[in-house]
C-alpha cells in the first residue's frame, strides 16, 4: 500500500506582512506539513528568513515543519532548529563535507533526517547514507527562489530515487514547480511528498488556498493512477 500523498506548501510564497494569518490559513485548507524555505544568501542566491521567524510560527500550527536547510554550512545550526519547532530537518547534500555525521546529528536531536539534491547532482551522492534517512528531497529548480519553471529532466532522477529507495521507509519529496500541470507527473515518476508554494497560495484567501490544494492533491492522485 503506497504512503499517502502529503501537500507541504511552501511559505516562501506566502504574505509575510500578515504571516502568522497565512499559515493558520493553509493549516485550515489541507496542507499536510508546512514547509520551510532557510536561505542563507551564501548556498543560494537569496535570504529568507531563520530561527526567530520559525519560533514564531510554531504554536500556530500542530502540522509538521519541514525545515529545508538551503545553508551552508549547516551542521552548527541544527540543534537551533530542531529547538525551534523542526519535525524534518533536510540538509543539502552539497553544503557540507560530512554528509552522514550532519544526518546522525538530526536524528540524535529527535528529528526526522532529510537530504536535498540539486537538479545537477547525481543521485548517487546518497546512496551511501540511505539508512540514515527520512526523506529526499528532489529539487525541481536550482534553489534559491519561488515562483520557477518545473525542470523536467527531474522526472528521470525521480524514478531512479524511487528505485533506490526500495522498500525503506523513506519519503520522496519534490520542490519547485510543482502545480495542477505537474503534480501528475511527479508522483507517476515516484514522488509522494510535494512542495507547492506559489501555485498554493495563488488567490490570496483561504477559500482560494483550499481550491488550490485540493487541486493538487488531485492532479497528484490521478499521476498515482497512471
Amino acid at each position: 500500500m503506497p504512503e499517502p500523498i502529503i501537500i507541504a506548501p511552501s511559505i516562501l510564497s506566502a504574505d509575510f506582512a500578515r504571516l502568522g494569518d497565512e499559515i493558520e490559513a493553509i493549516d485550515a485548507a489541507g496542507a499536510d506539513w508546512i514547509h520551510c524555505d532557510v536561505m542563507d544568501g551564501h548556498f543560494v542566491p537569496n535570504i529568507s528568513f531563520g530561527l526567530d521567524v520559525i519560533k514564531a510560527i510554531r504554536p500556530l500550527s500542530a502540522k509538521a515543519f519541514d525545515v529545508h536547510l538551503m545553508i551552508a554550512p549547516a551542521d552548527p545550526y541544527l540543534e537551533a532548529f530542531a529547538k525551534a519547532g523542526a519535525d524534518v530537518i533536510t540538509v543539502h547534500a552539497e553544503a557540507g563535507p560530512h554528509l552522514d555525521r550532519s544526518l546522525q546529528a538530526i536524528r540524535a536531536f529527535g528529528k526526522r533526517a532529510g537530504v536535498a539534491i540539486c537538479p545537477a547532482t547525481s543521485e548517487q551522492a546518497l546512496a551511501h547514507v540511505l539508512d540514515r534517512l527520512d526523506l529526499i528531497l528532489v529539487m525541481s529548480v536550482n534553489p534559491g527562489f519561488g515562483g520557477q519553471s518545473f525542470i523536467r529532466s527531474q522526472l528521470e532522477k525521480i524514478r531512479r530515487v524511487r528505485a533506490m529507495i526500495g522498500d525503506r521507509p523513506i519519503r520522496l519529496e519534490v520542490d519547485g514547480g510543482v502545480n495542477v500541470e505537474t503534480a501528475a507527473a511527479v508522483v507517476a515518476a515516484g514522488a509522494d511528498t510535494i512542495v507547492a508554494g506559489s501555485s498554493v497560495f495563488r488567490g490570496a484567501t483561504p477559500e482560494a488556498y483550499r481550491d488550490n490544494i485540493a487541486a493538487i492533491k488531485a492532479a497528484a492522485e490521478a499521476g498515482r493512477r497512471r
